[in-house]
Formats: structure tokens, C-alpha cells, sequence
């Protein structure tokens, strides 16, 4: 299946638009990382903004305070929430199981 061809106005335009996304992205990451917003909160907003919808679970975590790569893959293990899993198709067992590992 061919690509469908852009003008370079729309190719600009995409390309703005996926960099404000980054940008906001970063940014949340950035205020979890500092502790100024809770996962609990990053879930309850995900219902909300499309943006968190779309973030990826693992790169929150890791972002949480006295988080890292290893603890964060424990996490999700047993909350059972594949690796590549996005905020927005969590099912409501697994953000309970998640927000309550992150309580130990």
C-alpha cells in the first residue's frame, strides 16, 4: 500500500503538532519525576487527556521517585501489564493492582 503524498504545508504541520506532543509528554514526565504529580493522578487525568492515554505506563514509572528500570518491571509483572502497555487501555484490575504494589 503506497504512502499518501503530503504537501509540505501538511508535513510541517504534522511535524509541529508531534513536537508539542513530545513536549507536553516530557513535561509530565518531568513533574512525576519531581514528585509534583502522583500516579494515582496520572490515571485519574488519563480519562480525560488524550495525551495520557497515549503515554506509555513503563516510562511513569520509571519516572516515580525511588523507581527504576528493575522495580518497575517487577511492578507491572504483578499487575500482569505488558511492557508496551499505554495508560489508556488499562483495565480497571490492573490500575488497582498497580497503585497498590506502588503502596509497599
Amino acid at each position: 500500500m503506497a504512502l499518501p503524498t503530503i504537501t509540505a504545508e501538511q508535513r510541517s504541520a504534522a511535524l509541529a503538532k508531534a513536537a508539542a506532543v513530545r513536549k507536553a509528554r516530557s513535561e509530565l514526565i518531568d513533574q512525576v519525576r519531581k514528585g509534583k504529580v502522583t500516579m494515582a493522578e496520572v490515571l485519574k487525568r488519563a480519562d480525560k487527556e488524550d495525551l495520557l492515554k497515549k503515554t506509555k505506563v513503563a516510562a511513569v514509572i520509571k519516572a516515580l521517585p525511588g523507581i527504576g528500570p528493575v522495580k518497575a518491571v517487577k511492578l507491572m509483572e504483578e499487575a500482569e501489564i505488558p511492557s508496551a502497555r499505554r495508560i489508556g487501555s488499562l483495565g480497571s484490575k490492573q490500575r488497582a493492582a498497580l497503585l497498590e504494589g506502588l503502596k509497599h
